[in-house]
């Protein structure tokens, strides 16, 4: 975890509400594939501190390489970023064959040496297969080419940066995730194509006034649920998982920041659809002192049995892995040091205990499922 914060960041200086819980997520995912990375940004607070123009928080390094960024709406973002995986898939693939097509001809010594390198790593994302991709640029930029193959070279120069494939990356929130962009998200994960989902989880609709999501759990007060909510949570980790073919995490870096790192990079290296669901404590939490212990209050969220870590990775000997310790907290006590618990008291007195009670047994019930899961699943 310590190395990895040596790594530069590819989003700084978001201008995000002070203690924001969604960009620390973010930032990670930054530093670990920043440099060819592309970026589908669901609405919500993720689109507007991500692309508050004229000024932008995705930077480049000093070698040009950054992020490529950019926003669609709440009901398509999912198919927004499929379609950049598709043509990723597909500039790659004419890449290769205009590749063998070029290798078959007369061409320079020192560009035939170059292509042949980038194809014995056509298949890996390392600094080896980086730099055999700079190396084809280096020689494309020197080569005369013949009157035969300079058709075929200049459609190699246009697609030079696909040697190396993109880290692909569909982001936003969970009114997004849960509700409006459920549908796209669901079809998205079922073509097992090679997208990351990073659901930035704050069980609310942060961005547009606070209104309940079906992210949103029981007992809990926002727009639209004034007198608690009195549906359960949607269980949508589980709804991916039962595709068999989806990688599937549950995270929260202030209780646990080893396995917030490891299901991010195991997400991004399995060759299929994969989707991370990281709890982001918010300033519509309403959380007791102040927005600077957003991360304390995640470890709380965790050490209360409130929120679960676990991950699901198909490719496994053992698919499911919970990693969610024994309760060392009182639920009660966590629900109710937040106001959009709290406030519950002012809006609902009547129904408020009941809604408390009811709130812990159906957090309860969903624990006790997934542990089982896991069991079933060995």
């Amino acid at each position: 975890v310590k190395a990895s914060q040596f790594l530069m960041p590819h989003f700084e200086f978001s201008g995000a509400c002070a203690g924001c819980g969604e960009t620390p997520y973010v930032k990670l995912v930054s530093q670990l594939f920043g440099d060819r990375m592309v970026v589908a940004n669901a609405t919500g607070c993720s689109s507007i501190y991500g692309g508050s123009f004229p000024s932008l928080p995705y930077c480049k390094n000093k070698k040009g390489c950054g992020p490529a960024w950019a926003n669609s709406l709440f009901e398509d973002n999912a198919e927004f970023g499929y379609g950049m995986r598709l043509a990723i898939d597909n500039n790659r693939k004419q890449l290769r064959r205009n590749v063998e097509e070029a290798l078959a001809l007369p061409i320079d010594a020192d560009l035939k040496k170059a292509l042949e390198a980038a194809l014995s790593t056509w298949d890996k994302v390392d600094d080896e297969a980086k730099a055999n991709q700079a190396a084809v640029k280096a020689a494309l930029a020197k080569v005369k080419p013949c009157e035969q193959c300079k058709d075929l070279i200049a459609k190699i120069a246009e697609l030079a940066d696909y040697f190396v494939d993109k880290s692909l990356w569909i982001i936003g929130g969970d009114g997004w995730a849960y509700d409006i962009g459920y549908g796209g998200l669901d079809h998205v994960v079922a073509q097992n194509r090679n997208v990351n989902i990073l659901v930035l989880d704050t069980e609310v609709y942060s961005n547009t006034g606070g209104q309940a999501s079906k992210s949103t759990p029981i007992g809990a007060v926002a727009l639209f649920a004034n007198s608690g909510k009195r549906l359960t949570k949607k269980n949508l980790g589980f709804m991916c998982m039962s595709y068999g073919n989806v990688y599937v995490a549950s995270v929260c870096m202030g209780a646990d920041r080893n396995q917030t790192l490891k299901a991010i990079r195991e997400a991004e290296a399995y060759n299929g659809p994969s989707i991370i669901i990281a709890y982001a404590p918010c300033i519509a939490h309403g959380i007791k002192g102040d927005m600077r212990q957003s991360q304390n209050e995640a470890k709380r969220a965790v050490e209360a049995g409130y929120w679960p870590l676990y991950q699901y990775n198909p490719s496994a000997e053992v698919p499911f892995t919970w990693q969610t310790k024994p309760a060392t907290g009182s639920f009660q006590d966590f629900i109710r040091s937040e106001r959009r618990y709290a406030s519950l008291q002012k809006t609902a007195p009547d129904a408020a205990e009941a809604l408390y009670a009811k709130a812990e047994e159906d957090n309860n019930r969903r624990m006790d499922f997934y542990k089982k899961l896991g069991e079933i699943m060995k």
